[in-house]
């Protein structure tokens, strides 16, 4: 059914609910995972205000990270007897939903699997939604794992 699942990661606790659920997918069905994270105009925008130096540094830094939470997850599949692998990406044109719509389509991926905080009304119109983006845009199946707190919200 769901042999190549596509898993965006971000290192935040709801971007590693989505990772735990795709374990537990692929493990059933046998699939196996890609686990992207992007590096984008914002989140070196955002690196700009964290840390000091040239923007070099930031670059550096964003890659870094990046790897770090690639295999940080990586690791988590493997340890549960999952294949996977992991796609690093660098891209400062165009929104992060199409960076990983692109890579589910070039994958030839049957599922994207993401986190995503639940938000509604206000705070998701102020702090804009890549789950929803990928949700409204995406030509196949998506699954979006809530986080336990916007539930009791």
């Amino acid at each position: 059914m769901y042999q190549k699942i596509l898993v965006p990661i971000d290192g935040s606790d709801t971007s590693k609910l989505g990772l735990e659920e795709s374990v537990r997918l692929a493990k059933s069905t046998g699939g196996r995972l890609r686990l992207i994270h992007v590096i984008d105009d914002l989140s070196l925008a955002l690196a700009m205000d964290a840390y000091s130096g040239h923007a070099g540094d930031w670059l550096n830094e964003l890659r870094m990270d990046g790897a770090r939470i690639l295999q940080e997850a990586a690791d988590v599949a493997l340890k549960a007897g999952v294949m996977v692998d992991t796609k690093l990406k660098e891209e400062f044109k165009g929104a992060v939903y199409e960076l990983v719509l692109a890579e589910a389509q070039g994958w030839r991926a049957d599922l994207i699997v993401l986190g995503t905080h639940g938000r509604r009304g206000f705070g998701r119109v102020v702090l804009g939604s890549s789950a929803e983006s990928i949700l409204r845009h995406s030509p196949i199946p998506v699954l979006l794992v809530r986080s336990p707190q916007s539930l009791s919200a």
